[in-house]
């Protein structure tokens, strides 16, 4: 668990998964040659065998009074296409708690967007149903993101939708909000596009510190490097590539704390120009 502080706001984060893989299934340019010529990936990102190191966390706010989860991992009980996230059995839920976190002190749900490894333990199996995991809160669904995935998407991302997203909707729970809305008054979204038509991230803003959680905007650190690497996620790849030039244009040599998503320990940095680039200061 690690914990950090921007201003009066804190930010916990609890790992579902942390593995080292290669990284060509998601970026198919991080070859091992690639990744090695990035020096400072390790040995936090990229292990001596040109291996990434990557993470799936939930991040979990506190600011005004309120609990968000941002984020909700991959979940247990799910049948899954990807061998390790297929009908898991983890600790996460007992971690969480462990944490400080029981369920029903989550206050709100943030999605950044609605992909696999983001909406898991959006709900939990329960006497052969799916039901919302946290039941006291109310889950927030970028609407654009959620119109996108009402209406497209092959089976396995249908099967998404109807056992982590559409649950919470029936359950009456789920908010749509706008891509830039301010959640409370230290929390608010940004539209980040391209990884998925709806995507955003989260930033924190008090007594005068920022820090933002990047979604899938950045998958890996090596995208500073290399923000031109896309994902073979991304929905629209020039779109994700333009948005990550022009959020590392933005925040390269200020002190706005960047917090990834899937980004291994320590997981928190900042943007600093390196030569023509970009790395993460940590």
């Amino acid at each position: 668990m690690q914990r950090w502080k921007i201003g009066e706001v804190s930010v916990t984060k609890i790992v579902e998964i942390e593995m080292a893989s290669s990284a060509r299934w998601l970026l198919p340019q991080a070859s091992r040659q690639n990744l090695l010529e990035v020096p400072w990936l390790q040995p936090h990102f990229c292990n001596a065998e040109g291996r990434v190191i990557m993470s799936v966390h939930m991040f979990v706010i506190e600011a005004d009074g309120l609990r968000f989860a941002v984020d909700t991992c991959i979940g247990n009980d799910k049948r899954r296409s990807i061998p390790t996230w297929n009908e898991r059995q983890g600790p996460f839920l007992q971690d969480l708690e462990r944490a400080g976190f029981p369920p029903d002190s989550i206050d709100r749900v943030l999605c950044t967007h609605l992909h696999v490894d983001h909406v898991g333990w959006n709900t939990r199996l329960q006497d052969g149903k799916w039901v919302p995991t946290f039941p006291r809160a109310r889950y927030l669904f970028g609407r654009t993101e959620f119109e996108h995935w009402s209406q497209h998407g092959d089976a396995g991302e249908q099967a998404v939708m109807q056992d982590s997203v559409l649950p919470v909707v029936e359950a009456g729970l789920a908010d749509l909000v706008a891509a830039d809305q301010q959640l409370c008054a230290s929390v608010a979204l940004e539209p980040t596009p391209g990884h998925t038509p709806g995507h955003v991230s989260v930033y924190i803003r008090s007594r005068g510190e920022q820090a933002v959680i990047t979604g899938d905007m950045l998958h890996h650190p090596v995208q500073c490097a290399h923000p031109e690497w896309t994902s073979s996620a991304d929905a629209v790849p020039e779109q994700a590539i333009a948005t990550r030039h022009a959020f590392l244009a933005r925040h390269a040599g200020t002190p706005t704390l960047v917090l990834g998503t899937h980004f291994a320990s320590p997981t928190a940095g900042r943007i600093v120009r390196d030569g023509d680039s970009y790395r993460l200061d940590c």
